[in-house]
C-alpha cells in the first residue's frame, strides 16, 4: 500500500472545489476514462486582469488523482494566468507533502489541465488531441508533448520514471522503444543546455536489458510471470468491493460488481451514490483499493442501472 501524507487524505476525502463551474470562461480537459483518469478544470478568469477568480473540478480516477485536483485549484486562486503557468507539477505535489513515485502522474495530470484551460481561455488550440506530437502510449494516452514536457520539468532520467510521471509504458509495453527515444533525446538536450549532469543521462546501452524485456509482455524472451486466473482476480475484486459496502451503506449508498474484463472493472453503484457529487471520490476509492490487492493499475467504470 502506497504511504500517503495527511495532506494528501485530507483532500481526497474532503476535496475542495469540486463540482461544475457553470460560468467558466476557461475549460481544460485531459485524460480519458478509458485510460484509466482524466480531469476537467473549470476556472472563471476576469477578462481584464486575467486574475483567476474561481476553479473547480471534476476528476475521475484515484486518490491521488481527486487530491491533486483539489490542491491545483487551491493553488492558482488569485493568481493571473501567467503567474498560474509558472506553477509545476512538483508544486502540486509539494503542497501536498509529496506523493509516492508511483502517484506522481497525478500532478502532471493537473498541470497538462491547467495548461488546456488557460489556452481555452486564450483561444488557442490545445493540441491534447495529440496533433502536437505522436501518440506514444495508446494504452494511457500519452502524447510525445506530454512526455517531453515531464522529463524536462521533473529532470527525469529513467524509463521507471517516465512511467511514474506519465503511465507510457505501463501496460503493453509495445511503446517501450518509442518512449526510449524521447528520453534519449530530451536528456542530451537537456545536457547540451546545462541543465542535467551528462553522467545522469539516460543511456540504452546501460539499461538492463533483462529489465525492459520484462516491460514487454508480448516479448517471446521474456521471463514467464505467473498470472492470477480470472476467477482468482474476480474473487479478490468481490471481496476488496465487500470490504468498501459497509462504509458506502452507512452513507445510504451501495456497489455491487458486475463484470471484469481484463483491466476494466464495471461496476454499478446504487442508491445515494447514483447522482453524488462525490461520486467520483467513491470511484476513486474502490478503484484505489482494488489496484492494492490486484497488485497493478485497474480501471474502474460505473454503469447505469439495467445494464
Amino acid at each position: 500500500m502506497w504511504d500517503y501524507s495527511d495532506k494528501v487524505k485530507e483532500y481526497f476525502y474532503n476535496p475542495k472545489n469540486a463540482g461544475v463551474l457553470e460560468d467558466a470562461n476557461a475549460v481544460g480537459d485531459v485524460g480519458a476514462i478509458a485510460c484509466g483518469d482524466a480531469l476537467r478544470l473549470m476556472l472563471k478568469v476576469d477578462p481584464e486582469t486575467e486574475v483567476i477568480r474561481e476553479a473547480k473540478f471534476q476528476t475521475f480516477g484515484c486518490g491521488s488523482a481527486i487530491a491533486s485536483s483539489s490542491a491545483l485549484t487551491e493553488l492558482i486562486v488569485g493568481k493571473t494566468i501567467t503567474e498560474a503557468l509558472e506553477l509545476t507539477n512538483q508544486d502540486i505535489a509539494d503542497f501536498l507533502g509529496g506523493l509516492p513515485p508511483e502517484k506522481m502522474h497525478c500532478s502532471v495530470m493537473g498541470y497538462e489541465a491547467l495548461r488546456a484551460a488557460i489556452a481555452n481561455f486564450k483561444g488557442d488550440t490545445w493540441h491534447d488531441d495529440h496533433e502536437e506530437g505522436a501518440l506514444l502510449c495508446k494504452c494511457f494516452g500519452a502524447d510525445e508533448g506530454m512526455v517531453e514536457r515531464a522529463i524536462r520539468v521533473n529532470k527525469l532520467t529513467t524509463m521507471e520514471q517516465v512511467t511514474q510521471f506519465t503511465k507510457a509504458v505501463g501496460s503493453c509495453g509495445t511503446c517501450v522503444e518509442s518512449v526510449e527515444a524521447v528520453l534519449v533525446k530530451v536528456n542530451a538536450q537537456m545536457v547540451e543546455a546545462g541543465e542535467l549532469d551528462a553522467a545522469l543521462a539516460f543511456d540504452p546501452a546501460r539499461a538492463a536489458l533483462p529489465q525492459r524485456r520484462d516491460r514487454v509482455k508480448s516479448s517471446p524472451l521474456a521471463a514467464p510471470k505467473k498470472e492470477m486466473t480470472l476467477l482468482q482476480r474476480i474473487r479478490l475484486i468481490e471481496g476488496a468491493i465487500e470490504e468498501l459496502r459497509p462504509y458506502l451503506k452507512a452513507d445510504g449508498g451501495d456497489c455491487e460488481l458486475v463484470d471484469v474484463d481484463g483491466d476494466r472493472v464495471l461496476v454499478r453503484l446504487s442508491g445515494a451514490c447514483v447522482g453524488c457529487q462525490a461520486a467520483t471520490v467513491t470511484i476513486g476509492g474502490i478503484q484505489e483499493r482494488l489496484a492494492a490487492k490486484i497488485g497493478r493499475p485497474l480501471r474502474v467504470i460505473p454503469v447505469p442501472t439495467g445494464h
